[in-house]
């Protein structure tokens, strides 16, 4: 694992926590970061001793989305988002996740945190959706797990407009999660997480598998719907000019 970025800890009988630390890209997915993230979920797959993760990033942020590298070479085709898979990690583990979003949560980002099965946000961070900032259509699973977590209104708002916003705000627009200080964020999921672990792992794997049968089940067609939308959206010119302006040149 890349322990320099990926934190894999027991902090609890029971309770596992994945921490996003790569302080060099400010947890946007880089190859060491993803890499981590993958091999942290496979290892937790193995061991049956957990029974709930608490997935968190560092100091203000939590995921940050793609890299300019890698946002240029789907650019070029060169590369697709699905060539390396974190939008799914949360779902498909077998036990239940938590996303302590303690900090920001930026396009990519934002959205693997939303395939959790809790989610928590802070009141000082920001939160966004902001793949047509770039010109491109969302990916990651985007239009499938938004409008399903925050309704279809907020979802459409969020990825037509691309704005940004901050976790008070989301709380006043009625998000169904707990919106807290960054500093209590991480005690409100260890609480949670502790009450969770209190259960049978089997019923909690039992009962997870049964409430995302249909996430589980929808997912790769959006994906492929997704990836249609890039092929016609990513490869325009403008949107390049637009990574290089916005990630500076």
């Amino acid at each position: 694992m890349s322990e320099e970025v990926i934190e894999l800890k027991e902090i609890s009988a029971g309770i596992i926590q994945i921490r996003m630390q790569d302080k060099e890209s400010k947890n946007m997915f880089s190859v060491p970061l993803a890499e981590g993230l993958i091999q942290a979920f496979e290892t937790i797959k193995t061991q049956t001793q957990y029974k709930v993760v608490i997935l968190t990033g560092y100091e203000s942020y939590f995921a940050s989305g793609g890299t300019k590298e890698g946002l240029l070479e789907i650019s070029d085709g060169k590369a697709r988002f699905t060539d390396i898979d974190l939008y799914s990690l949360a779902l498909n583990c077998p036990i239940p996740v938590i996303s302590a979003m303690q900090g920001h949560g930026i396009g990519g980002g934002f959205v693997m945190g939303m395939f959790a099965d809790f989610v928590i946000l802070s009141r000082e961070s920001i939160y966004t959706t902001n793949f047509m900032k770039y010109g491109f259509t969302p990916g990651m699973g985007s239009t499938f797990i938004l409008p399903k977590k925050l309704g279809i209104s907020l979802a459409e708002e969020m990825m037509l407009s691309a704005k940004t916003y901050r976790g008070e705000e989301l709380q006043k627009r009625g998000i169904p999660f707990p919106v807290l200080p960054r500093e209590q964020v991480m005690e409100y999921a260890l609480e949670l997480a502790k009450t969770i672990a209190e259960k049978p792992r089997v019923s909690l794997v039992t009962l997870k598998d049964h409430l995302v049968a249909d996430l589980r089940a929808g997912l790769p067609k959006v994906i492929e719907q997704e990836e249609a939308m890039h092929e016609i959206t990513f490869l325009q010119p403008e949107v390049r000019d637009r990574i290089k302006d916005l990630f500076g040149k």
